[in-house]
């Protein structure tokens, strides 16, 4: 068990959900959103990136395992270590913000947040395995970029429109628990998150077959 890694993806999955928390409940405002988290994830990428891959997301680890680019018995212990980051964050959020956050019924229509999160749950994984696991690309100076830059046209295109912007079940549980989204989106947004995590390695698969000398 490689357990600096599950120390770096607690970490990294931390510091993305309290700066969605603090955006969302302690004051920050319009754009500020999106490129504030869009940067957290970045920076966190760059940071993390060498040691456990940067995931901070299981749906980023489930399309890692199904490229093997991850072991499938390191999976477990990542999405233990990214929920924990992102518990931890929504504890020390709730006790700054009084539990403020307040939805009134859900927000979405079932439909329209289940695609909105698929397709950029979808992209965001699509490009985390081109740009940081594939070997054509080895040692790229992009990567965190190319995937923070992702979850920031998310936000920006389906984000409060079609969905929450989560794209990530760790990001989900913690709005549920900061009630700012309904449990039943929640869940919605988790079973959309994995399977395009799983449709993004598939792809990947197919298009970039065989490269597979990168660990992530």
């Amino acid at each position: 068990m490689n357990f600096r890694s599950y120390v770096v993806e607690f970490i990294g999955t931390f510091f993305l959900v309290f700066t969605i928390g603090c955006v969302s409940l302690l004051g920050g405002d319009g754009v500020i959103n999106a490129v504030a988290i869009g940067l957290t994830l970045m920076i966190m990428v760059y940071a993390g990136g060498f040691i456990s891959g940067g995931h901070y997301n299981p749906a980023v680890s489930f399309a890692a395992a199904i490229r093997k680019a991850l072991p499938w018995v390191e999976f477990i212990p990542y999405v233990i270590s990214q929920l924990l980051g992102a518990a931890f964050a929504v504890l020390l959020i709730n006790h700054f913000s009084g539990h403020v956050g307040n939805f009134e019924g859900c927000a979405f229509n079932f439909w329209p947040m289940a695609v909105g999160e698929f397709l950029f749950t979808f992209a965001l994984c699509y490009v985390v395995l081109t740009t940081a696991t594939n070997r054509e690309t080895r040692g790229n100076s992009y990567y965190g970029l190319a995937i923070g830059s992702t979850l920031i046209a998310g936000i920006f295109a389906v984000g409060g429109v079609l969905c929450y912007g989560a794209f990530n079940p760790a990001v989900a549980m913690s709005l549920g628990m900061m009630n700012i989204a309904c449990w039943q989106s929640v869940f919605v947004t988790i079973i959309a998150n994995f399977i395009a995590g799983a449709a993004a390695a598939l792809v990947y698969k197919y298009v970039a077959p065989d490269r597979i000398e990168i660990d992530l």
